[in-house]
C-alpha cells in the first residue's frame, strides 16, 4: 500500500482521483453498475485505437470500397480481430511486468539487434507520422480552402497544443483523445445513413472471404497494414505500465479484465469506423462506376454532386480529426520506443519537429498525398512482424509474466496471427516492389 500511495503523490489530481478509484474499484468484491465501475479503466485502449483510424486508413479503404465494392469488408473485420488480441497482449504485457515492449527488447536481445529494431521501429514512426500529418494538413485543405503547406503548419501547432496536455497528467490527453474517436465515429455514423448501403451485401462480404485477383489481395494486405499499426503495439504496453499498479494475483487479474473490455470497446468502434469507410466508397463510388477514385481529394470533390454538401463536410471534418489525434498519438508513441530501446529521452517539441520533416518535404516536393499515404502503409507493413513477434514470444513466457503468462490457445491463436501478418507482408513487398 506504501509503494500505491507514493504512486498517488506523484500524479496530477485528476490522475490520483481516476487511479485511487480504480484501486478501490480492484480491492472491492462490490459489483454495483458496471459501467461505472469500468469508468477509470477506460483510455489507453482509445489511445492506441486511434492508430487504426488514422488517414491511411481513409486511402486504402476508400481505394478498396470504390474498386471492389462491399468485397472486403472481410479484411477489415479480420483485420480488427487480429488488432484486438494484439493490444490485449501489449496491454498485458504492462501490466504484468511493469515494462514496455521497446524495453523488453532491449533486455532480452543483442546490442545489434536491439539498434536494427530501434532503427527499423523509427522508420516505422516516420511512416506513420508522414501519413498522419499529411492527412490533417489535407483535412485542413478541404476544409478551410488553404494550401497544403499551411494546412501542415496549422496541423503542427495543433498537434503541439494537444500534446501539451500531458504537462496535466494522462486523463486529459486520454478524454480529448477519446471525445475525437467519437466524433470520428460519429461522422462516420452519419456518412453510413446518408449513402444507404445494401446492407444484405455488407453482411454476406462481412463473413464470407473473397478476393477478385492480385489488385484485391494487394489492397487488402494494404489494409492489413494500415489496421495493425506497429507503434500502437509498442505504446500501449507503455500506457499500461505505470498507470494502475498493482503486484497481487487477484488484482493484477481484474485489472487484466477491465483492460480488456476497454481494448473490446475502443477497438470495436475503431472496427465501425473502417468498415463505414470502405461501405461509404462501395455505396457511392463503385455504386456509381467511379471504381478509379484513386485520391481524398478526388472522394471529397465527388461526395457532394452524389450525396449533397453535408456529405463533404462531414468527411472532410472526420478525415481532419484522424489526422490531428493520430499525429498526437503517433509522436507520443515515437517517444517511447526511443526511451525503450535507447533509454533516450528528447523533448516532445524536438521530436514533432523532427518528423514533421518529411512530411514538410513531401508537400513542397508535390507529391501525390493519397499515393504516399498508401506507401507509408507498405512500410508499416513491413515493420509489424517486429513488433508482433517479440509481444508473442515474451508473453508466453512464464518467467517474464508470471500470473499473466497466455494461456496455450492464446499462444496458438497469436502465432496464427504473426504468420498471416508476415505471409502477407512478403506479397506486398514482391508485388510493390518488384511488379511495381
Amino acid at each position: 500500500m506504501a509503494h500505491n500511495e507514493t504512486i498517488l503523490n506523484n500524479l496530477k489530481t485528476s490522475d490520483s482521483r481516476t487511479v485511487q478509484t480504480a484501486l478501490d474499484i480492484l480491492g472491492s468484491q462490490q459489483k454495483g453498475n458496471r459501467l461505472a465501475r469500468m469508468m477509470p479503466f477506460l483510455g489507453p485502449a482509445f489511445i492506441a485505437s486511434v492508430a487504426y483510424v488514422d488517414p491511411g486508413n481513409f486511402a486504402t479503404n476508400i481505394q478498396g470500397g470504390a474498386q471492389f465494392g462491399y468485397m472486403l469488408v472481410w479484411v477489415i473485420i479480420a483485420s480488427n480481430l487480429m488488432a484486438m488480441l494484439i493490444q490485449t497482449l501489449s496491454a498485458k504485457l504492462g501490466i504484468a511486468t511493469g515494462l514496455n515492449l521497446a524495453e523488453h527488447c532491449r533486455e532480452q536481445f543483442p546490442k545489434p539487434v536491439v539498434y536494427l529494431m530501434w532503427c527499423l521501429m523509427e522508420l516505422v514512426a516516420m511512416a506513420t507520422d508522414l501519413a498522419e500529418f499529411l492527412g490533417a494538413a489535407l483535412g485542413f485543405q478541404l476544409l478551410l480552402g488553404i494550401p497544403l503547406f499551411v494546412g501542415a503548419i496549422l496541423t503542427a501547432l495543433a498537434t503541439l497544443l494537444i500534446l501539451g496536455l500531458e504537462r496535466y497528467g494522462f486523463r486529459p490527453l486520454e478524454a480529448v483523445i477519446s471525445v475525437m474517436v467519437g466524433l470520428i465515429a460519429l461522422c462516420y455514423l452519419l456518412e453510413t445513413i446518408i449513402v444507404k448501403p445494401d446492407w444484405a451485401q455488407v453482411a454476406y462480404h462481412a463473413f464470407v472471404p473473397q478476393f477478385s485477383g492480385s489488385e484485391s489481395i494487394l489492397l487488402a494486405s494494404g489494409i492489413l497494414g494500415a489496421t495493425v499499426m506497429p507503434h500502437a503495439i509498442f505504446l500501449h504496453s507503455a500506457l499500461m505500465q505505470g498507470r494502475i499498479v498493482v503486484r497481487d494475483k487477484a488484482r493484477m487479474q481484474s485489472l487484466y479484465r477491465f483492460e480488456i473490455m476497454d481494448v473490446v470497446i475502443a477497438m470495436g468502434i475503431a472496427s465501425f469506423v473502417n468498415a463505414a469507410m470502405l461501405i461509404m466508397a462501395a455505396a457511392t463510388f463503385y455504386k456509381s462506376g467511379l471504381t478509379s477514385m484513386a485520391t481524398i481529394e478526388e472522394a471529397y470533390r465527388t461526395l457532394e454532386p452524389l450525396l449533397g454538401n453535408s456529405s463533404k463536410w462531414i468527411f472532410g471534418l472526420s478525415l481532419l480529426l484522424a489526422g490531428l489525434s493520430s499525429s498526437t498519438v503517433g509522436t507520443s508513441a515515437g517517444q517511447v520506443i526511443m526511451q525503450g530501446f535507447l533509454k533516450r529521452h528528447i523533448p516532445v517539441w524536438a521530436r514533432r519537429l523532427v518528423t514533421m520533416a518529411p512530411s514538410l518535404a513531401v508537400i513542397a516536393i508535390g507529391l501525390d498525398p493519397t499515393r504516399t499515404l498508401v506507401m507509408s502503409q507498405v512500410i508499416l507493413s513491413f515493420g509489424l512482424p517486429f513488433a508482433v513477434i517479440p509481444l508473442v514470444m515474451f508473453t508466453r513466457r512464464p518467467d517474464i509474466m508470471g500470473d499473466l503468462v497466455n494461456k496455450r490457445i492464446t499462444t496458438l491463436l497469436a502465432c496464427l496471427v504473426a504468420a498471416v501478418i508476415v505471409i502477407l507482408n512478403i506479397y506486398l513487398l514482391y508485388k510493390t516492389l518488384v511488379t511495381g
